[in-house]
């Protein structure tokens, strides 16, 4: 596992948690292959990751997304402070 949860990912996952969004089933800190998604719906084959700045441009992103990918995930990004400014937009991605 990893660091404690940033703002960001602790108020997306308080709309996730418990089929809050739509009914869809959330896990959280998932290990897939050598990497840890920080939200997991294995239904949809969906994977949530919440980004601070150390991501801008990351090499290791695109190569995570890229295993990711490999191993039938679509694998959305948003960034720690477009959660925080609107969260509904968020959620309303994550269900389109």
């Amino acid at each position: 596992m990893r660091r404690e949860a940033t703002e960001a990912e602790d108020r997306l996952w308080q709309e996730l948690r418990g089929r809050r969004l739509d009914k869809i089933k959330f896990r959280r800190q998932v290990p897939i292959g050598r990497f840890v998604a920080d939200l997991v719906c294995a239904e949809a084959g969906l994977i949530v990751e919440i980004d601070g700045s150390q991501h801008a441009e990351s090499r290791h992103d695109q190569e995570r997304d890229a295993e990711l990918k490999a191993r039938g995930f679509r694998v959305l990004r948003f960034w720690n402070d477009g959660v925080l400014r609107d969260l509904n937009a968020v959620c309303d991605t994550i269900i389109a």
